[in-house]
């Protein structure tokens, strides 16, 4: 086991007190560093780089960056949604590292959802029965992980599951 222990920092976002979402920090107790092209491998990270190292994941509307001794999750609801994202990063983590020999590190980022061919999917009739103004704000959500196909109403089941195919090539859970 790789990552055993951490401290967690749950703060609200310094640039707009006003937010109600919540951001966290866990500061490790050891350095994962070398564990960063693996687990970009294993979870297709969204942004890779090496210098500094990180390696950042877009998972349901969040953003997780993993650097050598600090995970950094955004956009959080609660301390408990936090601690659910970072055990779940952790078990990555080590589970990574334990599999390393059988995994082929990856040192660039891997492919993301494309907000046009979300869009193609769509029924673009802007109807604003998702509660945003345009098909494209929702496909620009849906890229971001943030929506789903289940959260337009006037897509009907058959593209609801084509959208839901394409998205499933970029989509994990924790």
């Amino acid at each position: 086991m790789l990552l055993k222990s951490y401290t967690k920092e749950i703060f609200t976002p310094e640039c707009n007190s006003n937010f109600e979402s919540l951001h966290c920090y866990a500061h490790l107790e050891e350095d994962v560093e070398e564990v960063l092209p693996y687990l970009n491998t294993t979870l297709g990270g969204h942004a890779f780089t090496q210098d500094p190292p990180s390696v950042t994941f877009k998972v349901h509307g969040k953003l997780v960056t993993v650097h050598p001794r600090k995970i950094a999750v955004n956009a959080l609801k609660d301390e408990a949604e936090a601690t659910k994202i970072i055990e779940w990063i952790k078990r990555e983590i080590n589970e990574a590292w334990e599999n390393r020999g059988e995994i082929k590190p990856s040192y660039t980022a891997a492919p993301v959802p494309k907000v046009f061919e979300i869009l193609k999917m769509l029924p673009k009739t802007n109807c604003k029965e998702c509660g945003l103004a345009t098909c494209m704000v929702f496909a620009t959500q849906v890229a971001e992980g943030a929506r789903g196909p289940e959260d337009c109403p006037s897509l009907q089941s058959a593209g609801r599951q084509q959208l839901a195919e394409y998205l499933s090539r970029f989509r994990f859970d924790f």
